[in-house]
């Protein structure tokens, strides 16, 4: 599922547990979703993969499992948890309110298929793309998390923390 803007602001409900990855490839290019609130298509926003766990399955299974819908993606070497957050956000017609959790994902397949998106997903994504950072850092879009390009130059400066970082609470 994706994060963005748009749509009325309907009670929050349940905080939906989300397992993202944040996924580069041998030259460290990060691979990310454009997506586009249904009711306004002009409303945009770049952001990683991932989505909501289904029914008994942990947070690494369904950062796997969306990787592989969502870009058809199926070998990564998946890492540690990189940052967590909560977020609110309104999209097609309902306020999501979500814990994320983002892994580290490394790959050496750049090619995608989206084959495997739900209707929601097709109705609201426009493609993929690889990102470098530089290119990134240029970018007038939202894109999220809000501190995308901060976050990953720290990452491929420093590794990956030894715990996972908190970040701030976003609310659209």
């Amino acid at each position: 599922m994706s994060d963005g803007a748009g749509a009325d602001d309907r009670a929050e409900g349940p905080l939906r547990k989300v397992a993202r990855v944040v996924l580069l490839d041998p030259r460290d290019r990060i691979l990310l979703l454009h997506g586009f609130e249904p009711a306004d298509p002009s409303t945009t926003w770049w952001f990683t993969p991932g989505g909501g766990l289904e029914g008994e399955e942990s947070r690494e299974q369904a950062a796997r499992r969306e990787l592989a819908e969502e870009t058809g993606i199926t070998e990564v070497e998946l890492g540690p948890v990189l940052w967590r957050r909560v977020c609110s956000f309104p999209f097609d017609g309902r306020r999501w309110h979500q814990d994320e959790w983002y892994y580290l994902g490394r790959t050496e397949q750049t090619a995608t298929r989206t084959g495997g998106q739900t209707e929601l997903e097709r109705r609201s994504v426009t493609g993929l793309r690889w990102w470098a950072i530089e290119e990134l850092a240029r970018v007038r879009e939202p894109v999220y998390p809000s501190r995308l390009v901060e976050l990953l130059r720290r990452l491929l400066d420093e590794g990956p923390p030894t715990a996972p970082v908190i970040l701030e609470t976003e609310r659209v």
